[in-house]
């Protein structure tokens, strides 16, 4: 079958910051140029923080279902807070504008799902800062700070250092840490949306599987 006879299956995404808005339009174009896959995809990404701040203004014919990717950052009461208000937003939008949100979170925060491409880290961290060590093993890089990292053109070279073979390593990763969580793991239910209290924890690996599936990967 020729590529451009390819169906294309839309997913629509609202995100936290461009790090993951990059990564998700790196996904897209890693998948589209994959021999195996039965579709090609495509991606709206809309970095949007609120998930209210973007029903109001949707179409549900357009989008009925968005995932939203965030960080829980921290157990403290100001990022809980944060999360939970998030969590009610996406419940609104369902009776609001029969959108369904689905949610795609890391704990603590995006650099748990971009080390696990490369290595496991598996341990608990006591703040999100200790991610830059972990991100500098794991790309053979030395960036001073995690700033300096989320520069477009540091992250990118990182991006170019992964292939579809590292998605899925990060997605088996992800499911170990899950599945310890399953047993020792605290489960926090909100909003009929569900994340682990404690790090290191995420769900962004069932957005990816799911978008993995559709397109025949």
């Amino acid at each position: 079958m020729r590529d451009d006879k390819l169906y294309t299956k839309k997913f629509v995404f609202t995100v936290e910051g461009e790090t993951e808005k990059w990564y998700l339009e790196w996904l897209r174009d890693q998948i589209n140029t994959c021999k195996s896959r039965n579709y090609n995809v495509a991606l709206d990404v809309k970095v949007q923080q609120s998930p209210k701040k973007f029903y109001k203004s949707a179409n549900a014919k357009a989008a009925p279902e968005v995932f939203h990717i965030c960080d829980v950052e921290s157990s403290d009461p100001v990022h809980i807070e944060k999360l939970q208000s998030i969590l009610s937003e996406m419940k609104e939008a369902k009776t609001q504008k029969k959108i369904i949100y689905k949610l795609g979170y890391s704990n603590f925060t995006f650099e748990l799902w971009m080390v696990l491409h490369k290595k496991n880290c598996n341990g608990i961290l006591a703040h999100r800062r200790q991610y830059l060590d972990h991100i500098n093993s794991a790309f053979a890089e030395n960036f001073e700070n995690l700033d300096q990292y989320k520069h477009e053109d540091k992250f990118k070279r990182c991006l170019g250092m992964l292939s579809l073979d590292n998605v899925k390593e990060a997605i088996r990763r992800a499911d170990k840490i899950n599945a310890n969580n399953e047993i020792n793991g605290k489960l926090i239910k909100y909003k009929g949306y569900e994340y682990y209290r404690d790090n290191p924890a995420l769900s962004i690996q069932d957005v990816v599987k799911m978008i993995f599936k559709e397109c025949g990967i």
